[in-house]
């Protein structure tokens, strides 16, 4: 009854996929990129829900087996930080060097770091915060990856 599942599966390349790959498109990079963190998350108990459109400003729900913990995430290409998501207990997740990173949106942003400030003053004063409203970082800075460390799943 499988023999022929079996035969079509062998046909199928066997590469493993890069979220880099320029043959992706952004709806199967993100789709891509889910599976990888639902997988992560996984291990640590959740359960992880989809959702069709952005809700509450989440890609997807992760429900902990303990049956009470649900966390709204938003997954992005890097560590983010956007005034739409001030006051919605949003959580972060992005992946850099293969290891994902995982953080509430808000905390991070009001976090201090070793300079005495926050991370919302280091980036306010920048055309990206003040006029578009929304900040990332394209890597993790040297000066936010002790910090960031604690995020790493």
């Amino acid at each position: 009854m499988f023999k022929g599942i079996r035969y079509e599966f062998e046909n199928i390349s066997a590469k493993a996929l890069n979220p880099r790959d320029k043959t992706l498109n952004p709806r199967q990079k993100e789709n891509f990129n889910f599976q990888k963190v639902a997988s992560t998350l996984a291990d640590y108990g959740f359960n992880c829900i989809r959702l069709s459109d952005d809700w509450q400003g989440a890609d997807f729900i992760a429900c902990h087996i303990d049956g009470k913990t649900f966390i709204k995430i938003q997954l992005k290409a890097r560590l983010t930080f956007d005034k739409k998501y001030i006051g919605k207990n949003i959580f972060i997740a992005f992946n850099q060097d293969r290891k994902w990173h995982l953080y509430p949106h808000d905390k991070l942003l009001r976090k201090k770091v070793e300079d005495q400030k926050t991370i919302e003053e280091l980036i306010e004063n920048t055309k990206a915060w003040d006029v578009d409203g929304t900040f990332t970082f394209p890597r993790i800075p040297k000066k936010l990856e002790k910090l960031m460390a604690e995020y790493a799943i």
